[in-house]
């Protein structure tokens, strides 16, 4: 199986998971001489089932992160971690940018004028460059998604 196909798998079963945490709340409970629409230990043995395989899942996938590297010399850990901090960046100093962009309108000359304290200009080109390192770093993860198999 290619790591990209594990990745699917592991979103599936933590939405199976998701699923079992709410039939097992909706089943918790019942009127008195009612019964529940499903058998609670028979979620339950599901759910203990789904765990055990989305913990292996997971376990593979994190073993086979580490181990793949890219022509560079990064392993996938490293390319994700820096992906995610690239993200992070990117949009703090968009938001930087949408609070130094926004213009203050002044009605008359006695209102104080507000003015911004860091070159928009430099900010939004430090932006896109992020938006560019950050779709690289993200081709090559995925390429490795596709052409790793699981360990």
């Amino acid at each position: 199986m290619k790591l990209a196909e594990a990745l699917k798998l592991r979103a599936d079963l933590n939405t199976r998971m998701s699923r079992l945490r709410n039939r097992l709340m909706v089943n918790s409970k019942v009127q008195e001489g009612d019964s529940p629409s499903e058998d609670p230990e028979e979620l339950l043995a599901e759910l203990e089932e789904v765990s055990g395989q989305l913990e292996e899942l997971i376990w593979r996938i994190n073993t086979t992160n580490c181990s793949t590297v890219d022509a560079e010399g990064r392993t996938l850990t490293q390319l994700i971690a820096r992906r995610d901090v690239l993200i992070q960046k990117e949009s703090i100093l968009r938001d930087l940018l949408n609070s130094a962009s926004n213009r203050v309108d002044r009605y008359s000359r006695n209102e104080i004028a507000v003015h911004s304290t860091v070159d928009v200009r430099e900010i939004r080109r430090q932006a896109d460059a992020l938006s560019a390192e950050i779709r690289r770093t993200d081709n090559t993860i995925q390429e490795l998604n596709w052409t790793t198999e699981l360990g």
